[in-house]
């Protein structure tokens, strides 16, 4: 394939604009000119300094949505990458420049996919949907969930979603992810007396007093999983007490940790465990508690189907599934009721030096989204959606 691929093309175009988060560089400006030419209404949706788009094709029928993020992390030191990272650059059939696998390759594949399908099928029922944002790197809270909120206001509720989140491992479609666990974080702190190390009786050492609660909750069994997710995990990220000095004991100790949770459990659940197990050691604490996203997952129905069987038809390799990963802007678009699988790239590159996804596969990845979208909207009987999304 030629560096004359419309797929490509796109991609370059992408990652030429610097859009760190939440920073959009005129990334939406050149999608939206491609989906108006397609056929889409726009409707830009700005919050705060978040860029958001929301593109719909037609105006009756089961819905797919697209949905993904223009604005990538920053490329960290330039010197360290072979190629300037905003300069996509193209080397032995690999693609690189930052964004060019997570995920502006996936939106120009995407793009290009529609652009066909429209070509192919003018007339074709059911609607097409884009939901683009340019914060989802970041904290994420003007970005897809406040487009989901104006969604469900207007009870606008996508049947499917496609994330093109780079979700594959080794081989381009080997992996689909059809859930997410749910992600809840804590900032502990535990108090503690001052004092000098040489009169410990006067003091009351809050590192002391934490290490057994925390080995603790490290050794707790939260719950067993499911049959698509994991045991949830609890990790401590950061601790920090004293004043750097060795004849201080320290008043206080701050921790910070993250459960990563099934289904098995629910958030509510781990904070009241977490208090319990702290107050047993009868530790003085407080604890700030930040939900950054509830866990989900599709069961296998049309869109499982329809991405399974056009992975398959494309590159003869049949997927499996998976909830793994961290955290993804699927987990706002799950909660309209919305079927949600990531199908994308290569995941081995991302936020990394030297980010790349190869050539051939973006135009594999186009054609793939073209299939899914024949699959879903052309009325197979393996594709037809028993109802539509339900908004809670």
């Amino acid at each position: 394939m030629g560096a004359t691929s419309p797929t490509l093309a796109l991609a370059c175009e992408l990652i030429r604009r610097p859009s760190v988060t939440p920073a959009d560089a005129g990334c939406l400006e050149l999608l939206g000119a491609r989906l108006a030419a397609a056929g889409f209404a726009l409707t830009p949706l700005p919050f705060g300094a978040v860029s958001n788009l929301w593109a719909l094709r037609g105006d009756r029928g089961p819905l797919l949505c697209f949905a993904g993020h223009t604005d990538v992390v920053p490329p960290g030191p330039e010197t360290a990458w072979h190629s300037p990272p905003f300069e996509p650059r193209i080397r032995d059939g690999v693609l690189y420049g930052r964004g060019a696998a997570d995920m502006k390759g996936a939106l120009a594949a995407m793009v290009t996919a529609v652009e066909r399908f429209v070509t192919r099928h003018p007339d074709a029922p059911g609607r097409i949907a884009f939901l683009l944002t340019s914060d989802e790197e970041g904290p994420a809270a003007d970005g897809t969930a406040r487009v989901v909120d104006w969604l469900r206001t207007r009870r606008l509720a996508p049947d499917w979603c496609l994330v093109g989140e780079p979700s594959s491992h080794e081989l381009l479609g080997d992996t689909l992810r059809n859930g997410r666990r749910g992600s809840l974080n804590g900032a502990l702190r535990i108090q503690g007396i001052q004092g000098h190390v040489a009169y410990p009786e006067l003091a009351d050492n809050p590192i002391h007093r934490a290490a057994p609660a925390l080995a603790a909750l490290v050794a707790e069994q939260w719950d067993q999983g499911t049959d698509q997710f994991p045991p949830t995990s609890f990790q401590i990220s950061n601790i920090r007490a004293g004043a750097g000095v060795t004849n201080v004991i320290p008043g206080e100790l701050e921790a910070l940790f993250n459960f990563r949770f099934s289904t098995a459990v629910t958030a509510a659940e781990l904070q009241k465990r977490t208090a319990a197990i702290l107050g047993a050691h009868g530790l003085s604490f407080e604890i700030d508690w930040q939900l950054s996203g509830e866990p989900f997952v599709t069961e296998p129905g049309p869109l499982l189907s329809a991405a399974g069987d056009a992975v398959a038809a494309v590159t003869g390799r049949r997927p499996a599934l998976s909830t793994g990963g961290g955290t993804s802007d699927g987990r706002f678009i799950a909660r309209l009721g919305t079927q949600v699988v990531e199908l994308g790239p290569l995941n081995a590159s991302i936020h990394r030096i030297d980010e790349q996804v190869a050539v051939e596969d973006l135009e594999q990845l186009s054609r793939i989204y073209t299939d899914v979208l024949e699959r879903l909207l052309l009325g197979e009987s393996s594709a037809r959606p028993s109802a539509g999304a339900v908004i809670s």
